[in-house]
C-alpha cells in the first residue's frame, strides 16, 4: 500500500508543478517532503494529494481497508504543513526515512 502511495503522490505533484522528495509514514499517519511551485497554494496541494490517494486507495484496497474504516472516507480533514525554513533537505529526508513504516 505504501509503496501504491508513493505512486500516486509523485504523480499528483507532477501534474501540480510540484516535486516529491521524500515520503513515509506510520501506521496512522504519513510524511511528505514536497518541493512545490510558488503558483500553487499549500490548501490546493494538500487538498489534491488527500482526494487522489482517498478515492484510489478505497478503491484498489477496498477489502483491506474495511476491517479499519466504517466510513467512506480515508484521510481525516486536517494535515498538518510546515516550512523547512533553513533547515538542510538532508535533515528533512532523514526525519522521514527513520518514520516506522507499517507492513
Amino acid at each position: 500500500m505504501m509503496t501504491r502511495m508513493r505512486q500516486m503522490f509523485e504523480q499528483v505533484c507532477k501534474t501540480m508543478d510540484c516535486e516529491l522528495l521524500e515520503f513515509d509514514g506510520e501506521s496512522d499517519h504519513v510524511h511528505l517532503l514536497v518541493d512545490f511551485h510558488p503558483k500553487q497554494s499549500i490548501a490546493a496541494v494538500a487538498g489534491s494529494l488527500k482526494a487522489c490517494t482517498s478515492r484510489t486507495m478505497r478503491k484498489e484496497f477496498a477489502e483491506h481497508l474495511k476491517q479499519f474504516y466504517w466510513k467512506n472516507v480515508f484521510w481525516s480533514g486536517s494535515y498538518y504543513v510546515a516550512s523547512s525554513g533553513g533547515a538542510p533537505i538532508e535533515v528533512l529526508r532523514q526525519y522521514i526515512k527513520n518514520q516506522e513504516t507499517p507492513e
